[in-house]
């Protein structure tokens, strides 16, 4: 390989945007970046032996049309100075140059930061670690960049992150993704003109480091390797090449023939030629240039090269003539080569890397109409370009020096090229193995060959390349892959295709007239275009390195040529979380005749309906025969649904006590009443019952009782009664048929959680179809639901092998069951009642108001203001009253004046007062002596100073009300024009109206709809605004291509004199309320005394008044609709609850169930919106049958805060009203990874950080068997604190689990940290292995012995342990043996039920817990 090819490869570039292109400055401008160091890297825990080490990556990037460009710089590799869980810092000091001409804000510097790990063979495993945006340019029209030193902030995640839609604007990443806390780069910008002299040989937006050896720049002579801080050129020669000639194999003849046929067929093909050779060769161009492997040092030679005549020293004749149809006009003959006229002249450099470039090139015409044929008249053509073949000729390759007479072979074919296009290929050159080449005679005026060659720059240490004669038959640079395995070059784009040569074509005076009307314009080739257009938006695919490192590298080196990556179908590791669905699943489990009679004698309260008598019970397996026109009809229209909590049973769980949990709590939201948060409940201990002593106890449901604030329990009854009560006064108009669906069809959802560690044990669902009372008084169901969560463990038993990750178990477990009563008591409303409750009906056709829009002068009597219908009266009020900035500008002056406030006090009453204040002054003064004020010359001064003071508060009051006047005058106006219009709104639901517009002028009027909000819309589709209609019921004509939008967005619509239409509208909200909640019991008002149903806006979207101007041709408004939005609680269908690591992004697919596949025609047409804006939520579309996920991705937070949010999912096409609901819960925690061998105690420590006052907080484990806690009771975290915390990790499963831990505040019952700990539990060593057989069915289970022999000198105490204790114990958990001696274990094997096999591992440790021996027992159940 050729140093230059060799540097060409490395150095490919993707160019800029062409939109961006065209914005670029006349002059390119240099630019030096310092990268300094990185402050605060957080340092992980690692267990290799090698310091961490990191890299910078450098990229151009367009945040304008989001498009990376020129090429990544990397720096070298530096290592990390910090300890394990502290800030490091890394020092990289190195300098960056470019020049560019796109002096634009939107071009931004993407700095990536990679870590590198060594690997097993040597290489560098590299994993990004998180970017930043380096803003170089302010957008100033002088083209000024960002010059200075400054901090830039990391963020965490990837730069592909900036190819998402919603990242368009880089000024969004602050809200968008997460910043890594501490975490900056020191970065410095400077201009470096002394670029200017190199920019011919170093291409624009390259980024380019010092020690990067360029062609053409001579080595540093400071002593630095940095030889772009002051460069210098290299001294240039002049070259002469002469008796340019090019022969084309096997003849120019048969090869143009050849060439031609393809391009007609190709026309044929394509309907763009008629039959026939209709595609002529117009000329034939030869581009020379100096290349030095990075860019054209110089613009390239345009030359024409023609066809020489037998026995003739000179051209003959043109080849756009007697070679353009190859129709050949004489008899004259012709050479079988293409020769150029004159000699060409070149300057290079000496470095191994200049080259000189050949391509040929041949102009094609095509007839744009006709036969091809030549007629009398002349037919316009279009022409268009073809490279043919190419070569490259390094002057410097062998230290002989050039000869006199050369011969190149030309090559073609996709090989990658510096003009980057696509080169034909002759198959006969394929099939016979000829080559076509070009010769001539090279010459310098400077000095000899020998010398040139003898002068080489000392940079290049690549082994020369003999220079080939004529007689020699190879290519100097010849292919090294075939077509479809090389990689592709730039590609040009067709507007570059189709533009006019940068050079002038060489007129021809001798020629047919049909072929001097050719066009200069240049249209893109026939033939290839179809691969130019593919290659377009792939411009040069291996020249910017991947932004996000993968984890694991490719084994082996890549290969040189590649074919392109094809795109596989994605499927996840985790498995998508199934929703419940509308209809849940019963319990499979029973509860015993025993435990029943146990529960419902503790003495819960009874459900009554208003008679005092005891609810119908109803049996939760039995079917329900839901009535609609039973449900009408019932005169008891209120209905009280009654939840009571009555006891939970506990399953036995591993890693936590038989008493797990102690106490309890729920969440859930029903129908569209608040969240409820419940109090805490103390599980009763069934033990406490004399009757089941000595009995086990772990399928006894145990009793809920209500804790006190004292942390007492309650005397009343057990359990926990919540009532809500649904009546007309609550339900707006028509809603009751949809609180009935509700009941039919959807699930409660609850939450169950552990009141003192504040984690989430399981969620469960209930069917709410049971309360439905169809007639009935009251009724009311007992269930058993079971409480599940999911889990997750990582398979222990794949080994890994070639990068891949062990697959991770998804299981759901039973964590125990929650008995739930629900009852529904009928209520009468009288009429009254129901008459005040419900508003008028409300059509969805708005009608503009029939009051008096004229204004009356003159005074308004008391008795107009006091009329219902008096809009547009007002009483006239003080001006003070109106403007609190006037009335403290003027309260000031009338306090010295001696007046009373304005705001408290009549006009009457301040005159009595002013009275009264005068009387007392002139007792006062009587009783001191002095004279009156009126004689007293101080007094009278004053006087004329606060009558000053009250004719210049007079010239205040007149210029505000000049300055008011005609504001209040326009308000008042355009009150008389306006018509209000209050909507119930509802999270995602569709609220549809038509406003009757009428056009009151006598001559017609296109009217422009105006509106300040976007929430609110005018339909503008005929079709949607017929599915509204129909939708509504609403008896309205309809009108098709209604409204019309030409330059903007906003729709207008014409109107006839005196004519009224109807104008629809929709208003929609996806945007709610996103309040993190906290996860404390602390302050909830709930309690057992019926809660009765109240209007609360925590869950609703938010109140707001909208105007709509309809504004006549003249801008003036013909009318205004204000819309009053009146938000109201939406349903929560289902709530999902996940936890993340905190600042990482959720990455989750929720499936629907499959009642949802299809719809009515069997087409899936679902639709998802989400109500945070920062989240992303979409759905594919499938095929019908196959199951619908619901993707999201969720950006970080910092921990322990919560994510709330609400996904909306639609059927019909128009998104009128969601079908579902959800609410989902994001818990975002700390993360810790964590080491450790099956059966051995570790111990390690994370911090703490205090709050801003002291707390008194206890740390609580998911796991209690399996992870401690140092400290384990309550200590006091001081405030602005730090407190060392210990975690201790006896894991008894290998693989891959997730622990959790939190810090509760035992006072106020509120989460002041938490944090994952990822698990990696590795298996030991097993010593022994043994195998019993244990019967079953013996229900006293089996004893059995083992021996062990202490392996140590001296006395020793050993400990026992197993990753089976609900199957195996031990005789002694701790015994001293001494050195040598061999003990007895003795072992107990509980009984089972079950036959099978189970391993079970018994852990012999030291009094460290570190492990010494592992024994493996097979036991056989039979």
């Amino acid at each position: 390989m050729s140093k230059w090819k060799e540097v060409f490869e490395r150095n490919r570039v993707i160019p800029p945007h062409t939109q961006t292109a065209r914005q670029a400055q006349v002059s390119s401008q240099g630019l030096k970046l310092v990268f300094k160091q990185i402050d605060g890297l957080h340092v992980k825990q690692s267990e290799e032996p090698h310091a961490p080490r990191c890299q910078l990556h450098v990229t151009l990037y367009d945040s304008g049309h989001q498009h990376f460009f020129g090429r990544t710089w990397k720096s070298g590799s530096h290592s990390v100075s910090g300890t394990a869980g502290q800030p490091g810092r890394v020092l990289i000091n190195e300098v960056v140059y470019f020049h560019t001409s796109l002096c634009l804000s939107s071009v931004v510097a993407v700095v990536e930061l990679v870590s590198l790990s060594p690997k097993t063979d040597g290489s560098q495993n590299a994993v990004g670690s998180g970017f930043g945006l380096l803003q170089l340019f302010t957008g100033h029209a002088d083209g000024s960049f960002s010059q200075g030193e400054g901090r830039m902030s990391l963020f965490s995640g990837t730069p592909r992150a900036l190819l998402h839609p919603a990242l368009k604007d880089p000024q969004q990443l602050n809200a968008m993704l997460s910043p890594i806390d501490g975490c900056q780069l020191l970065y410095m910008i400077q201009p470096h003109p002394a670029l200017t002299p190199i920019m011919h040989l170093l291409p624009p937006n390259t980024l380019v480091s010092g020690h990067e050896g360029i062609p053409g720049v001579a080595l540093p002579t400071d002593g630095t390797a940095d030889a772009l801080r002051k460069p210098r050129l290299l001294k240039s020669f002049s070259c002469i090449l002469e008796g340019v000639s090019v022969t084309l194999y096997p003849s120019v003849e048969v090869f143009e023939t050849d060439l031609l046929q393809l391009l007609n067929r190709d026309c044929q093909n394509t309907n763009r030629g008629a039959e026939g050779r209709s595609v002529v060769v117009q000329e034939r161009r030869l581009l020379v240039g100096v290349h030095n492997g990075w860019g054209w040092v110089e613009k390239p030679q345009v030359l024409v090269l023609e066809r020489e005549a037998v026995g003739s020293g000179t051209a003959g004749a043109r080849g756009a003539v007697t070679g353009g149809s190859f129709r050949q006009t004489s008899k004259e003959k012709f050479n079988d080569r293409l020769s150029l006229r004159g000699s060409v002249e070149l300057k290079l450099m000496r470095h191994s890397a200049f080259s000189i470039i050949f391509q040929l090139q041949h102009v094609f015409s095509c007839p744009l109409a006709g036969d091809g044929q030549m007629t009398t008249t002349a037919i316009p053509r279009a022409a268009f370009m073809q490279c043919v073949c190419w070569c490259v000729w390094s002057l410097f390759s062998d230290p002989e020096g050039p000869g006199e007479n050369m011969c190149l072979n030309l090559q073609g074919g996709a090989v990658p090229n510096p003009w980057g296009v696509m080169v034909y290929s002759s198959n006969t050159q394929q099939m016979n193995g000829g080559k076509s080449a070009i010769k001539f005679k090279f010459s310098s005026s400077v000095e000899s060959s020998a010398s040139i060659a003898s002068k080489v720059n000392p940079w290049e240490t690549a082994p020369p390349k003999k220079f080939f004669s004529a007689s020699q038959d190879e290519n100097v640079l010849e292919p090294t892959a075939s077509t479809a395995q090389s990689p592709r070059g730039p590609a040009l784009s067709l507007s570059e295709l189709a533009t006019t040569s940068r050079y002038p074509t060489m007129s021809h005076t001798v020629g047919s007239p049909w072929q001097q009307q050719i066009p200069s314009l240049l249209s893109p080739s026939l033939m290839a275009s179809a691969h130019q257009l593919s290659h377009v938006e792939r411009l040069g695919a291996g020249s910017i390195a991947h932004l996000e490192l993968s984890v694991q590298d490719r084994e082996g080196e890549r290969s040189e040529d590649e074919c392109e990556i094809q795109e596989l179908t994605f499927n996840p590791v985790h498995a998508p979380v199934i929703t419940l669905g509308t209809h849940a699943a019963g319990s499979s489990r029973s509860t015993s005749r025993r435990s029943l009679a146990q529960l419902f004698s503790s003495g819960f309260p009874q459900i009554l309906d208003q008679q005092n008598q005891v609810a119908e019970v109803l049996d939760p397996s039995e079917p329900v025969n839901f009535d609609p026109k039973r449900e009408e009809a019932d005169p008891l229209q209120a209905n009280t649904l009654i939840l009571q909590f009555l006891a939970f049973t506990r399953v036995p769980q591993s890693g936590v006590h038989s008493d797990w949990p102690s106490s309890v709590h729920f969440t859930f939201q029903l129908y569209r009443f608040p969240p409820v948060t419940t109090e805490r409940l103390k599980l009763l201990d069934p033990q406490s019952n004399s009757r089941i002593t000595g009995k086990s106890t772990s399928d006894y449901p145990c009793v809920l009782s209500l804790i006190n604030k004292d942390g007492t329990l309650s005397s009343g009854c057990p359990g926990l009664q919540l009532q809500y009560r649904v009546d007309p006064q609550f339900l707006k108009p028509g809603e009751r048929v949809w609180f009935l669906r509700y009941l039919a069809l959807h699930s409660l959802q609850i939450d169950v959680w552990d009141s003192e560690s504040l984690m989430l044990i399981g969620s469960t669902a209930v069917e709410l179809k049971h309360m439905l009372r169809q007639g009935r008084a009251a009724v009311q169901v007992c269930h058993e639901l079971e409480v599940i969560t999911t889990e997750y463990l990582q398979d222990a038993s794949c080994d890994g092998k070639h990068g891949a990750f062990p697959p991770i178990n998804v299981y759901t477990t039973v964590k125990g069951i929650l008995h739930l009563r629900l009852g529904n008591v009928g209520g009468s409303v009288s009429s009254s009642q129901s008459s005040l409750a419900l508003p008028p009906a409300h059509s969805h056709v708005v009608l503009p108001s029939d009051a008096a829009r004229g204004l009356a002068g003159g005074s308004v009597p008391a008795f107009t203001v006091l009329k219902l219908n008096a809009n547009n009266a007002r009483r006239a009020r003080r001006l003070p009253e109106i403007d609190s900035e006037l009335a403290r500008l003027l309260q000031s002056t009338m306090r010295e004046v001696g007046g009373a406030i304005v705001h408290k006090q009549g006009e009457t009453e301040e005159v009595r007062q002013r009275k009264m204040d005068r009387m007392a002054a002139v007792r006062q003064h009587e009783e001191q002596g002095v004279p009156p004020p009126f004689q007293d010359n101080s007094n009278l001064t004053r006087h004329r100073t606060e009558r000053v003071q009250h004719t210049r508060d007079l010239h205040v009051i007149e210029a505000y009300r000049q300055r008011c006047k005609a504001q209040e005058i326009t308000n008042m106006l355009s009150q008389a024009i306006t018509t209000k219009h209050t909507l119930y709104a509802t999270l995602g639901t569709a609220e549809f109206f038509e406003f009757v517009l009428n056009n009151p002028l006598n001559v017609p009027q296109t009217v422009t709809i105006e509106c300040d909000d976007p929430e609110l819309s005018v339909i503008v589709k005929s079709e949607e605004w017929r599915y509204f209609k129909e939708l509504t019921k609403t008896l309205t004509p309809l009108e098709q291509e209604m409204f019309h939008q030409e330059s903007t967005l906003t729709p207008r619509v014409y109107l006839r004199p005196k004519e009224s239409v109807q104008i629809p509208f929709k208003y929609q909200t996806f945007l709610c309320g996103h309040a993190l909640p906290s996860q404390d019991t602390k302050g909830l008002k709930i309690s057992r005394s019926p809660q009765m149903a109240t209007k609360h806006l925590s869950n609703t979207i938010q109140a707001k008044s909208i105007k709509v101007h309809f504004r006549g041709e003249d801008g003036k408004p013909l009318a205004i609709c204000q819309v009053n939005v009146e938000p109201t609680p939406h349903v929560v269908d289902q709530t999902f609850r996940f936890y993340q690591p905190e600042l990482t992004f959720l990455k989750k697919a929720i499936r629907l169930p499959a009642a949802w596949d299809s719809t009515t025609d069997g087409s899936t047409t679902l639709h998802v919106r989400c109500s945070d804006p920062n989240v992303v939520c979409h759905t594919t579309t499938l095929t019908p049958g196959e199951p619908q996920d619901v993707f999201l991705k969720v950006p970080g937070c910092p921990s322990p805060q919560i994510r709330k949010f609400f996904i909306t999912i639609f059927t019909d096409p128009w998104l009128a009203s969601p079908a579902q609901i959800w609410q989902v819960y994001v818990h975002y925690l700390q993360r810790m990874d964590l080491s450790c061998v099956c059966g051995t105690l570790d111990w390690h420590s994370l911090v703490l950080h205090g709050t801003q006052a002291i707390r008194r907080v206890k740390c609580y484990t998911s796991h209690p068997l399996e992870l401690q806690v140092d400290p384990g009771e309550v200590f006091a975290l001081p405030a602005q604190g730090v407190q060392d915390v210990r975690v201790g990790v006896r894991a008894l499963r290998p693989g891959s689990r997730f622990f959790y831990l939190n810090v509760v505040d035992v006072d106020t019952r509120q989460l002041v940290g938490s944090w994952l700990l990822c698990i990696t539990c590795r298996q030991p060593v097993i010593s022994k292995a043994f195998e019993i057989k244990v019967p079953v069915d013996g229900g006293k289970g089996s004893n059995k012995k083992i021996s062990f022999t202490n392996p140590y000198s001296t006395s020793k105490v050993f400990k026992l342990s197993t990753d089976h204790p609900d199957l195996l114990m031990f005789k002694e958990e701790q015994f001293k043996i001494r050195g040598g001696e061999i003990y007895t274990i003795g072992l107990r094997f509980a009984p089972t039920q079950n036959p099978g096999t189970e391993e079970i591992l018994i852990f012999i440790n030291d009094q460290q817990d570190k492990n010494e021996d592992t024994y493996c027992v097979r036991v056989q159940y039979r």
